[in-house]
């Protein structure tokens, strides 16, 4: 058999790299960064922070937050004619 090459950051490198004048320490007011139910949100990556990120095909997706688990949040988006729940870190996310 065949084995699958790569894995769920394959042909991501232009996603999730940050821009040069960017880089450095993370804001910790958008690492704690809190939401309610309802709020619209944008997937933008945080590159330095690998946790609770989103799978590459959902950047600069747009949906709206559903719940809380654990420190991450719930959002609901539709891909295509699907509805789909992502579970992202609020540090990859961003208000609209």
């Amino acid at each position: 058999m065949v084995q699958r090459i790569g894995g769920s950051r394959r042909k991501s490198r232009k996603n999730f790299t940050k821009y040069y004048r960017r880089r450095g320490k993370i804001s910790m007011s958008r690492f704690f960064q809190k939401f309610q139910e309802g709020d619209h949100v944008v997937f933008i990556a945080e590159p330095a922070y690998q946790n609770g990120l989103y799978h590459a095909r959902m950047h600069g997706k747009a949906g709206t937050i559903i719940g809380l688990q654990g420190s991450c949040y719930k959002v609901g988006i539709q891909d295509g004619h699907k509805d789909k729940t992502i579970i992202v870190h609020p540090v990859h996310l961003k208000r609209l």
